[in-house]
């Protein structure tokens, strides 16, 4: 058993390691990956944080979380459950709450929060993060909601619901602006914001008890 541990440890290691040599231009090699990127240092220290918090040494897990946060300015609960291949680039300010799910071959950058809504203990209240995702600087992913594998969020956009595979998202709050690759006319926008229906619903209703009158 202990060897698997190890033996996934080190994949995972590799992998994250290879994320940042293939996604950053500015990496000049894997030694100054290793003794130089908060966001490499923060996920392979989230990894130990999470196995003790799995292995039920939750108070250990925080210490490690909290010791990760001061030294990198990223700050992962030990619940976490993160993918291989993720890359944290210029990770300061990111946040990544107690029942997120992030994928592989994620990117996050500087200032994005995965955060919860409600409190309810034991309930999933953190967003799911598809495989390939890229969440843009200052981004805000907020509640029990699913951003599909290959999207795009864009800055500082505040996404309050699922986002389908292979979209781009934009705003405040976030809508879909294009599904792979195609522009979604402005028109289909509100098919795919609820919130937006029914408020057209809405004025459509009041436009005709103004003509009855």
């Amino acid at each position: 058993m202990r060897s698997i541990i190890v033996i996934y440890m080190l994949k995972t290691f590799s992998k994250d390691l290879a994320a940042v040599l293939k996604n950053d231009p500015a990496a000049s090699g894997a030694m100054e990956v290793l003794l130089t990127y908060s966001g490499f240092h923060a996920l392979q220290m989230h990894r130990l944080a999470h196995f003790l918090y799995k292995s039920k040494c939750r108070f250990f897990a925080r210490l490690v979380s909290q010791a990760s946060r001061f030294l990198t300015g990223i700050e992962i609960h030990p619940g976490a459950k993160i993918g291989q291949g993720v890359f944290i680039d210029h990770g300061a300010g990111v946040v990544i709450g107690q029942t997120a799910v992030v994928c592989n071959n994620v990117t996050i950058y500087q200032g994005v929060t995965l955060g919860g809504t409600g409190k309810d203990k034991g309930a999933k209240r953190h967003p799911t993060i598809g495989c390939g995702v890229m969440i843009s600087a200052g981004a805000k992913v907020l509640g029990n909601i699913t951003i599909g594998q290959g999207s795009k969020i864009g800055a500082n956009a505040v996404v309050l619901k699922d986002i389908p595979p292979n979209a781009t998202a934009v705003g405040v709050p976030a809508k879909i602006k294009s599904i792979d690759g195609k522009r979604v006319p402005e028109k289909d926008e509100k098919h795919l914001d609820p919130v937006m229906e029914e408020i057209e619903k809405l004025h459509a209703l009041i436009d005709e008890l103004t003509k009855g009158k």
